[in-house]
């Protein structure tokens, strides 16, 4: 199987989660669903139904973070220099409309543009990949092309 780049921060978080999942989640679910037999008739216990959804949700979720954690290739960042690559912390201008943005390059699994954490796989990631500060980049994006102006690159 492929190794998935994380950054440390992104894999103390998906570990801790799993944490959380094991030692509160599961035994609350665990206790709600036999919570829910005492009161009977299984067949039309809708408490019983939603207590072994969620059950499902979160084993899943243990499975999902357990296979994740295992083929993490945990980068530091801090060590990494040059041009833009993974776990870069990249400051944009657009050049149509002049909104700075910034955002770090990641993993997959800790992607998450809320956050401005993008997704390695993303359109606007590959294309920066490999680009200095001070380049113009062209983007091809769902919503059109983009143009931007690199105006920093760190490795924090």
């Amino acid at each position: 199987m492929q190794k998935i780049p994380v950054t440390p921060k992104g894999f103390k978080a998906m570990d801790a989660e799993l944490k959380i999942l094991k030692s509160e989640e599961r035994p609350a679910v665990i206790r709600a669903i036999a919570e829910a037999r005492e009161h009977g008739d299984l067949s039309e216990n809708a408490e019983y139904h939603a207590a072994r959804e969620q059950q499902s949700h979160i084993e899943g979720r243990i499975k999902e973070l357990e296979g994740l954690i295992g083929l993490a290739d945990v980068i530091d960042v801090t060590k990494l220099s040059g041009s833009i690559k993974f776990g870069a912390t990249v400051e944009l201008v657009d050049e149509d409309t002049d909104e700075e943005k910034t955002y770090q390059i990641v993993g997959e699994p800790e992607a998450d543009i809320e956050r401005n954490l993008l997704n390695i796989k993303s359109p606007i990631a590959r294309a920066l990949i490999g680009k200095e500060e001070g380049d113009s980049v062209e983007v091809k994006t769902p919503g059109g092309r983009k143009n931007y102006e690199i105006l920093s690159v760190k490795f924090i």
